[in-house]
């Protein structure tokens, strides 16, 4: 059963059995493979910074996605209406967005493995690096569920806890609401072991 992650000396140390480790990597592979559908396709990386950059920039073009929950991980520089904003908004994806996908597929599918390749059942033992990976990663995955559960106010926070009483744990709606605050709890413990 999962126990806060604690610093011991140079390691952050937190328990996850299997079946909770097995599920967090299910929920970062399937966020990953949401970010590498996108269009267009992340280039292989050739290991020369500038020469991946490049690669990114040559692609087509990037488009707004339709998808919210992409919408959240990539949002639109300019929010405002019109022409020019929608064109510097296209413009700075073009030169932003590839590099960004490419760094958060390169931190979930670090943060995937060093779940998958844990050799202690109940323990995860992390370096600070490994645990700010997971942490960032744990990040996009709980802007992409709450997206999915409409949370974006406190309000819809509160209708959420309103649902939750009303359904009970069968509704999916609430099973996707507990898998968010658990992984909330993770991200939480894992950043104040990193601060301490």
């Amino acid at each position: 059963m999962a126990q806060a992650f604690r610093r011991h000396g140079d390691r952050i140390v937190g328990h996850l059995d299997e079946d909770e480790r097995e599920l967090v990597a299910s929920l970062l592979v399937q966020v990953g493979r949401l970010i590498r559908g996108m269009g267009p396709a992340i280039p292989d990386p050739t290991g020369d910074p500038l020469a991946d950059a490049m690669a990114g920039l040559s692609a087509e073009p990037p488009r707004r996605q339709a998808d919210p929950a992409l919408r959240r991980l990539f949002p639109d520089a300019r929010r405002d209406e019109g022409q020019q904003a929608e064109e510097e908004a296209q413009e700075f994806r073009r030169l932003t967005e590839m590099g960004l996908r490419q760094r958060k597929v390169a931190t979930i599918d670090a943060a995937v493995s060093l779940l998958e390749h844990a050799t202690d059942p109940e323990v995860l033992t992390l370096t600070t690096a490994q645990a700010g990976q997971l942490t960032v990663a744990l990040t996009d995955v709980r802007l992409v569920l709450g997206e999915r559960l409409g949370l974006r106010t406190d309000e819809d926070a509160e209708a959420l806890e309103e649902l939750v009483e009303q359904y009970g744990e069968d509704h999916p709606h609430v099973q996707t609401a507990a898998l968010y605050d658990f992984l909330t709890w993770i991200q939480e413990t894992l950043a104040e072991a990193l601060v301490r």
